[in-house]
């Protein structure tokens, strides 16, 4: 009687190894690029929820430090939060009556300033330079007719500012919310969730906080100092719409890279159709000193640095937010982006829960999550 053939215990993988891992990652990556689209396309579809909400946190991550030296004064924390609402809509109000009348009344200085240069830059280079004007006149009249349409819309009706006042009342409302309520999320959080998913969940919203709020922080006293010492600058070069350009520059500041190149681009072809070669040179001069002095000494010593970003990370995210979203998405896409990188700073280092098992003698120690520096207690 023949020996039987010996079977194995185990079959053999349809696939290498390799083959195997590849396929596993490429399914999480797709599934998680799909994850996000969805969220992205659910959070442009609801933009007039979202934005408002999205608005709130980074007020709420501007205005925060002051609620503990409201109630450390007495204040319960309603009345410290209604008073911080009230001084921001104040403040609000200033900067953008402020801003409004300055460009208002330097917007025909910058634009015949700006034509005048484009017609200069055109005659030097030719050719070239004709098709460069005509594309230049192409967009402005583009943007012209756009202004024209949004102003006939407002004119015409009141959707927009209907628009425009609801989603401020709602951002308001929710920023009074977040900065009375915002050391009960902590424990909301622990009541809904086990400890120590809770625990990782709170510590991954603080750190997303932090990061926000390090950004506003940071990028709003960079912003103004940047106008100021630009505008300065202008006005003793006797360059036409000082002020308005000075406001551009703070608005723009919001907008990492792209804002600072766009309006120093503009301060400078106001200073060449004004004065020519040499005084454009001197603006230059000065828009580049006033970035050299933020990005070596202000961004390191104002901005938090509780997440930080690559440049190119940046670059990224203005693209990606301006895409989706237009001049919104890439005000709020660094901001956003920091935040998920905090979150991820803190998932790097939390241990995967289960059940304990037998203690390790001479293992590696496990590094502690990253500090977080400002914030809400809970948040």
């Amino acid at each position: 009687m023949p020996a039987e053939t010996p079977r194995a215990d185990h079959a053999a993988p349809l696939l290498p190894r390799v083959v195997g891992r590849a396929a596993a990652w490429s399914a999480a990556v797709i599934l998680f690029i799909a994850v996000a689209a969805f969220v992205v396309y659910a959070v442009v579809v609801l933009r007039a929820a979202t934005v408002p909400v999205l608005i709130a946190l980074l007020g709420t991550a501007l205005l925060y430090p002051v609620m503990p030296w409201l109630t450390g004064r007495g204040l319960s924390r309603g009345a410290a939060a209604g008073l911080t609402c009230l001084v921001l809509v104040l403040a609000v109000s200033g900067v953008i009556a402020l801003l409004v009348n300055s460009l208002v009344h330097s917007a025909p200085q910058i634009t015949s300033a700006v034509e005048e240069a484009g017609n200069r830059i055109a005659d030097w280079l030719g050719p070239v330079g004709e098709k460069i004007q005509y594309a230049l006149d192409q967009s402005s009249g583009s943007g012209s007719s756009l202004i024209n349409s949004l102003a006939n819309g407002v004119l015409s009706g009141l959707g927009l500012a209907t628009q425009l006042l609801t989603g401020g009342v709602l951002t308001l409302a929710l920023v009074f919310f977040f900065l009375r309520d915002g050391e009960r999320t902590g424990d909301a959080v622990r009541a809904a969730l086990s400890p120590g998913t809770a625990e990782t969940v709170v510590a991954c919203g603080r750190q997303a906080f932090a990061a926000m709020s390090g950004f506003m922080r940071g990028t709003t006293l960079i912003a103004l100092i940047d106008a100021v010492f630009i505008t300065i600058g202008l006005l003793v070069l006797s360059v036409p719409g000082a002020a308005g350009l000075g406001a551009l520059v703070f608005m723009g500041a919001y907008i990492p890279f792209v804002g600072a190149f766009l309006s120093g681009t503009v301060a400078v072809l106001v200073a060449l159709a004004d004065g020519g070669l040499s005084k454009a040179l001197w603006v230059l001069g000065v828009v580049l000193a006033v970035q050299a002095v933020e990005g070596n000494i202000l961004q390191p010593v104002i901005q938090s640095r509780t997440v930080e970003l690559h440049p190119a990370t940046i670059m990224i995210a203005v693209v990606a937010g301006a895409g989706v979203a237009g001049i919104l998405g890439a005000l709020l896409a660094v901001p956003l982006c920091a935040a998920v990188l905090g979150v991820v700073s803190v998932l790097r280092f939390a241990a995967p829960p289960g059940p304990p098992g037998p203690a390790v003698q001479d293992g590696p120690a496990v590094p502690p999550g990253p500090a977080v520096q400002g914030g809400p207690a809970e948040a």
